[in-house]
């Protein structure tokens, strides 16, 4: 055989062989693409009925408090099939129910239980049912005293009433019925009216007007003393506020006009003011403020005499802490906040048992806790550096710990956090990655952590505070997880702008 016969028999081998590969490589794709095809034909779309008829809704815990002894707390549950509300009693340490503390069933005239309070000392809840919603967080509804020891109930109110509020005692229930405020008396039955000027459009006793509640998010504006003998309140003077129109879509065939008043840019606000009704002595009085444009925050100190009262100017920054004597009237500066742009408000003003205060403020540059003395003089700034401070839970008076959520884990992270009131020791008390918020019990000993991110539902788990012990997983959501495997989803990315 000759040189050129072999070489083109080989050629004509190795192009057999070359095809036979490409075929089998060719044939190889062609079937992982119909698989691929297949499946990603099988996974389903999302639709809007998915999403509003509840079809991707996390489970969670629904109004859960915990009991003063801190080894406990309670959870209210409503049942779809019998209509019934229920509030359940848990120990920490246990997932076992340990009682149930009431039923609707055993309350005349209540359907369902919308949401429930306890007093301080535990022996009354508030309970309200007929909610009926107003704008963003106000409503007004039919509200119950539950007496736990005896089982009885009184109605409050025959009509709807807003923002109920107990005495420390829990004997009496101060609230808000067509814009005055009443005082119900749970021991004689009877109730009392404490103002007498309020009028729709015009003057509201406290509860905030349209801009207190969109702006600063408070609807309740009246506060108890620590004795139960004092009661702070704002009133609110909305006669000059320019009045707005708009037609409201019901169940009615035709929509009607409701008015109500709404200043724009530029235009007056109501004018309001600060008073103290005295229990004892039947008496309200005026307190002078400086500079009080805005009064969004008003909060007794331990000591019943003394009132901590924030104001603001209309630019909103610049906020003054002023301290009022309720015995004399007298109103003293506690502290300031200045911003060129605005000083945000927030719920984080904590007075601890000597009325020394924890503080968060924005003046470095990030949001930080601090500890003011009961005279408002700096003691110590208790966290520190280029991340926020996002929530603050509270403070642990036996342990001296305090407890707050912060971004030091990235921005768009949320972790858990304790730190010393001198501002050492800090510890992370969550370590999973994403939004991690928790509920603590009234001693501070445990906390539910609950748990998302942008691949992962709400889980809700239960943790020691001290050693990081976990206790039990409450609710994880692995049934949305398993169903969401069958639906297509977007890949999530995220991009950070310097």
């Amino acid at each position: 055989m000759g040189i050129l016969t072999l070489i083109s028999k080989n050629i004509s081998k190795l192009g057999r062989f070359y095809a036979a590969c490409m075929t089998r490589f060719l044939l190889a794709i062609l079937i992982s693409l119909c698989i691929v095809g297949t499946a990603t034909a099988q996974k389903k779309k999302i639709s809007l009925t998915d999403i509003w008829g509840g079809e991707f809704r996390t489970e969670g815990l629904s109004a859960l408090r915990s009991l003063k002894n801190g080894q406990e707390y309670t959870v209210l549950y409503y049942d779809q099939g019998s209509k019934r509300s229920s509030i359940e009693k848990y120990t920490f340490k246990s997932p076992d129910k340990q009682a149930t503390v009431l039923t609707s069933d055993n309350i005349p005239g209540i359907n369902y239980i919308a949401n429930y309070e306890f007093s301080k000392d535990e022996k009354k809840v508030l309970l309200v049912t007929e909610v009926e919603k107003i704008y963003r967080y106000s409503a007004k509804g039919i509200y119950y005293l539950y007496d736990v020891v005896s089982g009885q109930s009184v109605k409050i109110s025959e009509e709807k009433i807003q923002e109920p509020l107990m005495s420390p005692d829990g004997n009496k229930v101060a609230y808000v019925r067509e814009n005055n405020i009443y005082l119900f008396n749970a021991a004689s039955g009877t109730t009392s009216q404490l103002t007498n000027d309020g009028i729709k459009n015009r003057i509201i006793n406290g509860i905030t007007d349209w801009v207190y509640e969109e702006e600063f998010g408070v609807v309740r504006a009246f506060s108890w003393n620590s004795e139960g003998n004092k009661i702070a309140f704002l009133r609110f003077d909305e006669t000059e506020v320019p009045e707005f129109s708009m037609d409201v879509y019901g169940t009615a065939l035709y929509p009607h006009p409701q008015k109500f008043k709404y200043p724009k840019a530029g235009e007056r606000n109501a004018e309001v003011s600060l008073h103290i009704y005295d229990l004892i002595k039947s008496t309200t009085d005026r307190i002078e403020l400086q500079e009080a444009y805005y009064i969004p925050r008003l909060k007794w100190l331990h000591d019943p005499d003394l009132l901590c009262v924030q104001t603001l100017n209309r630019h909103q920054n610049h906020l003054r802490l002023q301290l009022v004597n309720a015995e004399n009237n007298t109103v003293a500066p506690l502290l300031e906040e200045k911003d060129d742009a605005y000083v945000d408000i927030t719920d984080d003003l904590t007075f601890l048992p000597d009325d020394s205060f924890i503080w968060t403020s924005e003046r470095d540059g990030y949001n930080h806790l601090y500890h003011y003395g009961k005279e408002g003089k700096l003691k110590r700034q208790l966290t520190t550096g280029n991340w926020e401070v996002t929530k603050f839970y509270g403070y642990d008076t036996e342990n001296k710990m305090l407890f707050y959520q912060s971004t030091e884990n990235g921005s768009i992270n949320r972790d858990v956090y304790s730190v010393k009131i001198n501002g050492k020791g800090k510890k992370r008390l969550s370590s999973e990655e994403g939004t991690n918020d928790a509920k603590f019990s009234a001693d501070y000993s445990y906390f539910i952590n609950s748990h998302s991110s942008a691949t992962s539902p709400f889980k809700y788990s239960l943790y020691e505070t001290n050693t990081g012990y976990l206790i039990e997983v409450l609710k994880d959501n692995d049934a949305l997880k398993e169903k969401l495997q069958n639906y297509q989803l977007s890949p999530k990315e995220y991009t950070t702008l310097e």
